[in-house]
C-alpha cells in the first residue's frame, strides 16, 4: 500500500502521527524554491507541526528548480512523506514518525513557470522559503521574461515583480523572505542582488520601492543533520512496520533549530508557525546561535577529528562509546570553548544547553557520520573554527587550554602524511587516511624537520594569518603532546590529563 490521501484511512499503525482529513483544505501561505531534505527536514517539518496544532493553518507550493528527477513521486503520494526522528534528545533515544501535509503542489520550474508565476496572485501567499545551495544566492544576467529565468534570485525577481504589478505595488502585498541557504547574511545578500538584477532589467523605481520597503528579507541560521532516505533494509523495516510504502520517506534527527532574525511584529504575526516548536527563534540577532553552532558545534568537531582518526575510530557514534573520547569531548566545550565564548550576548546557561544537545547529537546511533569527512579541509576548518578561540581565551588566562592543545597537537600529527602521486596519506596500522586539504602540501614540507615542525607550524602567517607562538605557552604544550602521542599512545594520554585534572 503506496501513501497517499485515499490510503491514510487504510493505516492502522499507532507508530505514525497522520495527518487530519482538513488539512488538505488549508491554503497556500508558502512558495519554497527547492525540495531537498533539509527543507522537508526542517521548514517544512516545523509548518506541518504548526497545522497538526492549528497555529499556522497553511500549506507549501514547493518549486522544483533542478532537472534532476522529476515530481512523479510526489504526485503519487499527494504529497505526502514520512518523517523519521531518530537519535538522542536530553541523553534518551528516541524514536518518532510522522506523516508530513505541509505541501500542497510540487511545480517544475521548468516545465511550470507560468504556474509558478501566477501563485503570484495569490492574497493568502505570505513567505517565501529557499534552499537552493550556496552557490543559489549569485548575480548573474538573468532577464524576468526567461522561462524560467536560470538562477534562483532571477526566478525571485520575476516572481516578485508580477505580485507587484497584480497588487499594484500595494504595501500589504510583500512577503516575508527566509532563505536558509549555508552563508552569512543570506538575506542581505539576496536583496542585494534582487536590487542589482532590477537595474539590469531596467524595472521601475516604483518597483525598487516596494521590494525594499514592502517586503521583509530576514537572514537565518538553519541546523539539523538530515540524512535523506533510509538504507534500504531499514526502509523496508519501517515500512513494514508502519504498513505502508513511501518513496519520499527520510530521516533527521532530535536536534532542530531555525533562528530567524527580524525586530518586526508583522514578521512575527506573519511566521505564527515558530509558536509550535521552541526549536524556532525569531530575535533581533542571530548571531549568537551563529557563533555557538560554529565554535561548539563544528569547533569541536574540528578539534577532536584528529583524535578520533589517530585512535583509529572511524565513525563519530562510535568515538562518543569511548569513555576517555566522550570526557575530552564534554571538557573541550564546557571548560575552554565555552569558557572563551561567554560574553554579554552568550550565558553561561547557553554553552551548557547547546553543548549538551551537542554531545547527544555526537552520540546519535543511527547516524554515521565519518571522521575522515570531517576531516576534509582540515587546515581551513581549524583556521576559521578553532584558531579565532585563542584571542578569547587569552583575555582571561595566561596558561594554554589544555585540551584545545591536544586536538592541535592531533591535527599536526595527522598531517605528518606521506606522499604519493600527489596524493597525502597519514599511515595508520597499514590503513591510508587520505587527507584531501589543500594546505597539505605546506604541512608535508614543515613536518620534513620534526624538531622545528610545532614552531614552523604555529607561526606560519600563511596558515593562520597571524603568529601563533604569541600565546604564552601554547607551542610548548602542543608539542608535550605530539610527543607524549608518539610514545604514550593518543588515547592514553588524554586519559592521563583526564586523571590529573
Amino acid at each position: 500500500m503506496l501513501l497517499s490521501k485515499e490510503n491514510l484511512a487504510n493505516i492502522k499503525s499507532t507508530d505514525v502521527e497522520l495527518p487530519t482529513a482538513d488539512s488538505f483544505l488549508l491554503p497556500e501561505r508558502v512558495l519554497q524554491f527547492g525540495t531537498g531534505v533539509l527543507l522537508r527536514g526542517l521548514p517544512d517539518y516545523f509548518i506541518d507541526k504548526a497545522n497538526k496544532q492549528h497555529i499556522f493553518n497553511g500549506r507549501i507550493i514547493m518549486v522544483k528548480s533542478t532537472d534532476s528527477a522529476g515530481t512523479d513521486a510526489f504526485q503519487r503520494q499527494d504529497n505526502l512523506y514520512t518523517l523519521c526522528i531518530k537519535g538522542i534528545e536530553q541523553g534518551k533515544e528516541v524514536e518518532n514518525y510522522m506523516v508530513n501535509n505541509s505541501i500542497s503542489r510540487v511545480l517544475s520550474a521548468r516545465q511550470d513557470w507560468p504556474t509558478v508565476l501566477e501563485t503570484a496572485h495569490n492574497p493568502d501567499l505570505r513567505i517565501v522559503i529557499s534552499n537552493t545551495t550556496e552557490a543559489g544566492i549569485t548575480l548573474s544576467n538573468n532577464k524576468i521574461d526567461d522561462i524560467p529565468p536560470s538562477s534562483y534570485p532571477g526566478k525571485l525577481l520575476a516572481f516578485l515583480y508580477k505580485r507587484y504589478q497584480f497588487f499594484q505595488g500595494a504595501a500589504d502585498a510583500g512577503l516575508v523572505i527566509l532563505p536558509t541557504e549555508l552563508i552569512s547574511d543570506n538575506a542581505g545578500k539576496l536583496k542585494e542582488i534582487l536590487l542589482a538584477l532590477t537595474d539590469q532589467n531596467d524595472l521601475e523605481d516604483g518597483f525598487k520601492q516596494w521590494l525594499t520597503d514592502a517586503n521583509h528579507f530576514c537572514n537565518t541560521l538553519v541546523d539539523r543533520i538530515v540524512p535523506g532516505r533510509l538504507p534500504k533494509e531499514e526502509q523496508e523495516d519501517t515500512e513494514q512496520k508502519l504498513g505502508y510504502e513511501d518513496q519520499l520517506m527520510i530521516m533527521a534527527e532530535p536536534f532542530r533549530l531555525w533562528a530567524i532574525e527580524s525586530t518586526s511584529p508583522l514578521v512575527k504575526e506573519t511566521l505564527s508557525f515558530a509558536q509550535a516548536d521552541s526549536g524556532i527563534v525569531i530575535v533581533p540577532s542571530i548571531e549568537k546561535f551563529k557563533e555557538l553552532k560554529l565554535r561548539l558545534l563544528n569547533g569541536t568537531h574540528t578539534l577532536s577529528c584528529g583524535i578520533a582518526l589517530l585512535a583509529g575510530i572511524e565513525v563519530v557514534k562510535q568515538a562518543m562509546s569511548n569513555d576517555t573520547f566522550s570526557t575530552f569531548v564534554r571538557l573541550l566545550m564546557q571548560n575552554e570553548i565555552g569558557n572563551a565564548i561567554i560574553d554579554q550576548d552568550i550565558k553561561a546557561q547557553d554553552v551548557t544547553n547547546f553543548s549538551s544537545s551537542a554531545i547527544d547529537r555526537f552520540s546519535n546511533p543511527f547516524l554515521d557520520h565519518r571522521w575522515e569527512n570531517i576531516a576534509l579541509n582540515f587546515s581551513s576548518k581549524m583556521n576559521m573554527r578553532a584558531i579565532p578561540l585563542l584571542d578569547r581565551w587569552y583575555q582571561t588566562h595566561t596558561t594554554p587550554p589544555t585540551y584545545f592543545a591536544m586536538g592541535f597537537a592531533a591535527y599536526l600529527t595527522l598531517m605528518n602524511t606521506e606522499k604519493s602521486n600527489d596524493q597525502y596519506s597519514y599511515i595508520l596500522n597499514d590503513r591510508d587516511i587520505i587527507l584531501q586539504d589543500e594546505l597539505a602540501p605546506l604541512l608535508y614540507a614543515h613536518w620534513q624537520d620534526p624538531t622545528t615542525v610545532v614552531q614552523n607550524v604555529l607561526r606560519d602567517r600563511s596558515l593562520w594569518d597571524t603568529d601563533l607562538t604569541k600565546y604564552a605557552g601554547l607551542a610548548e604544550c602542543v608539542q608535550e603532546y605530539v610527543d607524549a602521542y608518539k610514545t604514550q599512545g593518543i588515547l592514553e594520554t588524554i586519559q592521563k590529563q583526564i586523571d590529573h585534572g
